[in-house]
């Protein structure tokens, strides 16, 4: 195993060390369990995820009239549904998904029709999502 020299402050030492001595372990192996901790979670971190400009705008151009004329979401699920989409729940916002295949294709706020712009312009939540309370924070 490689040796690895770590040169800290006496402050930064004393306070390693007390802290082992509660988890009865040794300073060195708080230090190695909290570099693994480390990696690990920068291995696992959700990278930003751009949505394909190519493949999002025929879409927001082909929907573009059934979001802006919808007058609830009823109606804005019967428009997206006639031209074979649908919204579901995806977290705390949205996503159009094909009907047939129920493949996701975007997200509303990608489209550019955020969930929280559309809770206020319907004055109500998403029907059955599970972050309803968020709407009044919208509101």
């Amino acid at each position: 195993m490689p040796r690895l020299d770590l040169w800290i402050d006496d402050a930064t030492d004393a306070a390693l060390r007390q802290i082992a001595a509660q988890d009865g372990g040794d300073p060195t192996s708080l230090i190695r369990d909290a570099i693994r901790r480390d990696l690990f979670r920068r291995t696992r971190a959700k990278k930003a995820v751009r949505p394909d400009e190519r493949l999002i705008a025929p879409l927001r151009a082909l929907l573009a009239e059934d979001f802006a004329y919808a007058r609830d979401w009823p109606d804005l699920q019967s428009r997206l549904a006639a031209k074979g989409y649908t919204l579901r729940e995806a977290g705390a916002g949205l996503a159009l998904h094909c009907r047939k295949s129920g493949e996701k294709r975007a997200k509303a706020s990608d489209l550019g029709y955020s969930y929280s712009r559309l809770m206020r312009r319907f004055h109500a939540p998403f029907p059955g999502h599970s972050h309803a309370y968020l709407f009044n924070r919208v509101r």
